[in-house]
């Protein structure tokens, strides 16, 4: 049992042995850790700063003086190509001075007119009373032939000027039909036969296509029963029908002029 005990008894009496050492060590004060030499030694004072060397160090050579004179040299003889300074001359320069050029207009002269021994009338197409055309005026022509010639195209197939015939081709009437091309027709005619009489020319009356026959009416004189056309289209191009003049039947043939 005593010995049981023991170790509790023990470790109430141990002590740390450092903790000890340092409450049995006695104070130091400055003076006497300068004594025991516990303080460093103080640093040496800085050396003076070196100045630099006046004269410059003497070269371990001796420098090389040229000779006095290249006579000892051997010659080379002449350098074979010397090229030496050229002479700039400027080439001469002509100065652009192009002579001035003037406008001239081209003109036109205009051909005598042709002499006519008789007046010249408005349905005689194929004469004119002025002279020929000059190149600007026939330039102009051919524009306007070219413009009624593309609005020709887009018109109906009776469109244009027509001669209204007996079968053995004498002439009764001149006729000019506007086709537009939707069923709608209209007409003037002339009487070639009386040429140059106030009513010898007038509008149709009435100007009408049914199915292929082609009608139409016009009033030849005043208080004369009016004249009316039947036709009827043939394989040739032209129209065949009857012309009734107050009550005269004639069978007639139309062509394209």
């Amino acid at each position: 049992m005593a010995a049981m005990a023991a170790p509790p008894a023990f470790a109430q009496d141990a002590v740390d042995p450092i903790g000890a050492l340092l409450d049995q060590a006695p104070a130091m004060d400055e003076d006497q850790a300068e004594a025991m030499g516990a303080l460093p030694p103080p640093p040496p004072a800085p050396l003076p700063y070196a100045p630099p060397p006046t004269a410059a160090p003497a070269y371990p050579y001796a420098p090389v003086t040229p000779p006095a004179s290249t006579a000892s040299y051997p010659s080379r003889g002449p350098v074979p190509y010397t090229p030496g300074p050229v002479p700039y001359t400027p080439r001469p320069v002509a100065p652009y001075n192009p002579a001035p050029t003037t406008y001239a207009p081209q003109t036109y002269s205009r051909p005598a007119a042709p002499k006519l021994s008789a007046p010249v009338h408005v349905d005689e197409y194929d004469k004119t009373p002025e002279a020929p055309l000059n190149p600007v005026e026939l330039g102009y022509e051919t524009r306007l032939r070219s413009s009624f010639a593309s609005a020709q195209g887009m018109q109906g197939p009776l469109d244009g000027a027509w001669t209204l015939s007996t079968t053995g081709g004498q002439p009764l009437y001149s006729l000019l039909f506007v086709d537009k091309g939707r069923g709608q027709l209209e007409g003037a005619w002339r009487d070639p036969r009386r040429r140059g009489a106030t009513d010898a020319s007038g509008f149709m009356t009435g100007v009408q296509r049914i199915g292929a026959q082609l009608s139409a009416s016009f009033q030849t004189r005043p208080g004369v029963g009016a004249t009316t056309i039947t036709l009827n289209p043939a394989a040739s191009g032209t129209w065949t029908g009857v012309l009734d003049e107050a009550g005269t039947r004639t069978t007639v043939t139309l062509k394209r002029d």
